[in-house]
């Protein structure tokens, strides 16, 4: 059987297709399991219970119902959640939104790809335009959605602050960041996926002008933040422009698997994404945002941010470092400042082995984790630091977290 090249980029293992690997590995294995190292969020028995009742009374409303079920939504998506969403966010943060500067997607994932290969890759002019991540480590699901030849990712290597109770922070270089006309966006996560870093309003007032100056968009992933879910814990301003493109999504509020992915965008980006869901997909799915509307014109969605999807990630934030200083105090590591999301990230200084080799050595024992060298792009390869970190997901179940920090204590030791 012969394949195309396009086919070619979809055969080689990757750090996305491993990724999500691990997550069924996981799910379906005996014995002893400590999952730590996927995405999928905790399951919030309070938050589960209100979704659940928001499900029941959809499915008690026939016309509802049959409408999300047996008819296909707008290429843009629903367009009741749309105008809510806009609504919402203009009341909440002032920005000057309408339906048309909001578009569905099936899953961030989905929103990515089209974006990225939007702003990046070959141009008529027979240039080729990069992305530049300026904060790495940067997500492991960004590097495998490139359609062009060439690599269209640029990293720059973050500048590492040391702070006091074994931590450390990464910070924005922007003498290095120089942006020109081979870029053609910039891209950001905040909360960071997969550090927990919250990159400071100074340096996101500092990343929008400088692009704004280079006349190419800002695009921030805010798949942990605000508005939705809310998972940050320290003090943040999200911003919207017409030059900012915002990637919302519902995974992290519990409902990863409805795959809605939202973009917050100037209209002409819209269309782009309502022609590529029409021709893709014909259209993105009904079922999350006929979830939420309801629970968003209501306000009960902020509520369920504020008072119960926050709080909790921070009571488990606090019970992984509790466990890592009890189980980690002898060795050389450093977290870094967990100030949103669900991931801490472990910098083992000086560790003996890369950290893909402790990856392997972890699954083996039923512990499952992330190497750090995926979470950068492929031409940032000769720094040690890139193979001395994992990601560890702490919203297993408090045992499940317990339990894996004290075997990679155990593994860790053994080699130093």
């Amino acid at each position: 059987m012969h394949f195309s090249n396009f086919a070619a980029r979809y055969q080689k293992s990757t750090g996305t297709v491993r990724l999500m690997e691990d997550l069924g590995a996981a799910t379906s294995a005996s014995g002893c399991i400590c999952q730590l190292g996927g995405g999928n969020p905790a399951h919030i028995p309070e938050v589960e219970d209100l979704l659940r009742e928001a499900m029941a009374d959809l499915t008690a409303d026939t016309l509802a119902f049959g409408k999300m079920i047996g008819e296909y939504d707008a290429p843009g998506g629903n367009v009741a959640f749309r105008e809510t969403l806009a609504n919402l966010l203009t009341e909440q943060f002032g920005w000057p939104l309408t339906q048309n500067n909001i578009a569905i997607t099936n899953g961030s994932q989905s929103s990515f790809g089209l974006l990225f290969n939007s702003f990046a890759g070959s141009f008529p002019d027979d240039s080729h335009k990069r992305i530049l991540l300026p904060l790495t480590p940067e997500y492991v699901g960004y590097f495998d959605v490139g359609l062009a030849e060439q690599p269209i990712f640029e990293g720059r290597r973050a500048e590492i602050d040391l702070l006091p109770n074994r931590q450390f922070k990464y910070r924005v270089d922007f003498e290095s960041l120089q942006l020109n006309q081979s870029h053609g966006a910039v891209c950001v996560s905040r909360p960071t996926n997969p550090t927990g870093n919250v990159i400071t309003d100074r340096e996101m007032d500092q990343l929008r002008g400088e692009c704004h100056n280079a006349g190419i968009p800002l695009i921030v992933d805010g798949a942990y933040g605000l508005p939705f879910p809310g998972m940050i814990f320290t003090p943040a301003t999200p911003f919207w422009d017409a030059n900012t493109i915002l990637l919302l999504s519902l995974s992290k509020l519990g409902l990863p698997g409805l795959r809605t992915g939202i973009v917050v965008a100037a209209p002409e980006i819209i269309q782009l994404i309502q022609n590529t869901n029409a021709i893709n997909t014909l259209a993105p799915s009904r079922v999350g945002p006929t979830l939420l509307t309801p629970l968003l014109q209501q306000g009960k969605l902020q509520n369920i941010c504020d008072e119960l999807i926050r709080p909790y990630y921070e009571r488990k934030r606090d019970q992984a470092l509790q466990v890592i200083e009890q189980v980690m105090d002898d060795l050389p590591v450093r977290v870094h400042k967990p100030e949103g999301a669900l991931f801490l990230w472990l910098w083992f200084d000086g560790l003996p082995i890369t950290s893909e080799a402790l990856y392997q050595e972890l699954m083996a024992l039923g512990v499952f984790v992330l190497p750090s060298r995926p979470f950068y792009p492929s031409e940032l390869s000769n720094s040690r630091h890139q193979d001395e970190c994992i990601r560890v997901n702490y919203a297993a179940s408090e045992g499940a977290v317990t339990s894996g920090l004290t075997q990679i204590a155990q593994v860790v030791r053994s080699h130093f």
